[in-house]
């Protein structure tokens, strides 16, 4: 069975390029994405990690932890490390964990529970390693997304994503479509419009069931 959101996220000890972790522990009270790849040393992953290497400012700012998984062991990560900031032009700081075993790929989901890598591998026996986990300081799963090996993935959206989550989290909304920081998000339908009026003071009603308002300060 799949994990579903607001379940609570598979807690593992594994090796990381940077030493041991367990992952609940890890985590604390940060939120947190963890985010795989199928091999080491190809060309679309490269460009991921690269991209989540320049964005090490935007994670911080939201009290995020970014960790990538990969089920090639430690000696290559410190390796490819190298190529990532080539493409990066920065440091790629965060650790990746070593999941040569597929304990963690398999926990989430990702492989079959049957899956081994067999001898001369390529990146198509562990395709389906390629996925992007938000979670929350609750250790709950709050996002997940699947992408096939030729689509490199969009962190500008995976960012926003986890903006529209922090904000709907800490103030009780929803957001809309494309919705960004800044812009207004929905109130529930839950809360009666005298409710509304108390939390959000003036608010549109676009329909019976569709109201936004700024989010409060």
């Amino acid at each position: 069975m799949s994990l579903r959101i607001n379940e609570v996220v598979p807690n593992f000890t594994a090796e990381t390029d940077q030493g041991t972790i367990q992952f609940h522990d890890w985590i604390g009270e940060s939120w947190a994405i963890l985010f795989s790849h199928p091999k080491d040393f190809t060309p679309v992953c490269t460009t991921e990690f690269g991209a989540v290497a320049q964005l090490s400012a935007e994670w911080e700012a939201r009290g995020t932890k970014v960790i990538g998984v990969s089920v090639d062991g430690v000696e290559d990560h410190k390796k490819w490390k190298g190529d990532i900031e080539i493409v990066a032009g920065t440091s790629a700081g965060f650790p990746i964990i070593a999941d040569e075993g597929l304990a963690v790929s398999k926990a989430f989901d990702m492989l079959p529970a049957e899956a081994y890598m067999p001898d001369g591998r390529t990146p198509a026996d562990s395709a389906t390693v390629r996925s992007v986990f938000i979670i929350g300081p609750d250790k709950q799963l709050k996002l997940s997304m699947t992408y096939p090996m030729t689509v490199g993935r969009n962190f500008a959206e995976i960012l926003r994503a986890l903006d529209a989550l922090q904000t709907s989290a800490k103030h009780s909304v929803a957001t809309p479509a494309n919705w960004e920081l800044g812009q207004d998000v929905i109130i529930p339908a839950t809360v009666s419009n005298e409710d509304a009026l108390a939390k959000f003071g003036e608010y549109e009603t676009v329909l019976p069931y569709l109201r936004k308002a700024q989010v409060p300060s």
